[in-house]
């Protein structure tokens, strides 16, 4: 109400997103880089099907007799994002996958990692410029237009519930808690995995997404039954782009800084999930409408999704683990052994 939907919507996505980047650092300095990885591929997860699919969902149902209208040029440009983004983290997939069989896995590793080192100082540098797009060349693309209606007139009567600093103070506040239970969560993933018997995969692609977007998750969803997608949209795809534009590539950084080996190779199944996953919310959002049935596909493409790593067991370091098997299986081919 005070900042209108445009910055509304993207301090919405940057408080909610506060969650994963404090996990991730706090990951990061315990040397957990595929803790990291996963956290925020599935916030990325979380956040286009999850969030974006329950906020299509119940907006439709909650106005069946209205058509559900936005504005494309906003998910456009996120849209663009998040292609970017998938660019540099499918590069140094097959940059790895292409290297001959008898290269260097070493030599090969570092290559991708500088190569993700170099990707990401231009990711932040898109974001930077498209932050200077939303807010200011081009911020009149972004400001939703007011319905003269009931509804609008109705909405224009509402009154803020806090101050505008009493929020900011609010925010850094419970970003301060959140940066205190991070530190504990992290540690007890492994324990937390043993003891359910679930993957660290599981826990840190689905569920820990589904809690840190929690704050996400309720705003789109509120924003959708009073018919104002653009904000809901404004929330789960900008919170999508920002982590896949800032947040990542941040935590590359920071990697990068504390000589700690991070790059953008999520593995296949992880970056074939982000692929499609892009592309079914591309296909969802590009005229412009909406309905229930489409929010209902995006939800039923994040279960199937959670199905198949909760049924996945792959190992942590699985990069090293893989160079260590091809490396095996030269080695004892040389020496006349049979592999398997």
């Amino acid at each position: 109400m005070f900042t209108g939907p445009t910055v509304g919507g993207l301090l919405n996505a940057t408080c909610g997103n506060a969650t994963e980047l404090i996990i991730a650092i706090f990951a990061l300095l315990q040397h957990k880089v595929d803790v990291v990885k996963y956290s925020l591929l599935g916030s990325v997860l979380s956040n286009l099907l999850l969030v974006l699919g329950t906020s299509l969902f119940c907006g439709g149902l909650a106005n069946l007799n209205k058509e559900q209208k936005f504005d494309r040029k906003q998910a456009d440009v996120n849209s663009l994002l998040l292609l970017l983004g998938l660019l540099c983290h499918l590069l140094p997939l097959m940059f790895r996958m292409a290297a001959p069989a008898q290269a260097d896995s070493v030599v090969t590793s570092q290559a991708t990692l500088q190569l993700s080192r170099v990707s990401c100082i231009f990711m932040l540098v898109a974001y930077i410029a498209y932050l200077v797009f939303q807010l200011w060349t081009h911020r009149q693309l972004f400001e939703t237009q007011e319905e003269e209606n009931e509804e609008g007139a109705a909405a224009e009567e509402e009154t803020p519930v806090i101050g505008f600093w009493s929020g900011i103070v609010w925010l850094a506040g419970m970003t301060a808690v959140i940066a205190l239970l991070s530190e504990f969560v992290v540690g007890t993933i492994q324990d937390a995995s043993d003891t359910w018997g679930l993957s660290v995969s599981f826990i840190s692609l689905i569920l820990l997404p589904i809690v840190g977007n929690a704050a996400e998750h309720a705003g789109a969803i509120i924003f959708a039954f009073k018919n104002k997608l653009d904000i809901s949209l404004g929330v789960a795809l900008g919170s999508a782009a920002q982590i896949s534009m800032f947040v990542v590539p941040l935590c590359v950084i920071v990697a990068w800084i504390l000589n700690i080996d991070m790059n953008l190779d999520f593995n296949l199944l992880e970056t074939g999930c982000l692929a499609l996953s892009i592309l079914i919310t591309a296909f969802a959002l590009q005229d412009g409408t909406s309905h229930y049935m489409k929010g209902l596909v995006l939800l039923l493409c994040y279960v199937v999704i959670g199905a198949c790593f909760f049924v996945s067991r792959t190992p942590l370091n699985q990069n090293h683990d893989q160079a260590d098997i091809v490396n095996l299986g030269f080695k004892s081919s040389a020496q006349g052994y049979s592999t398997l």
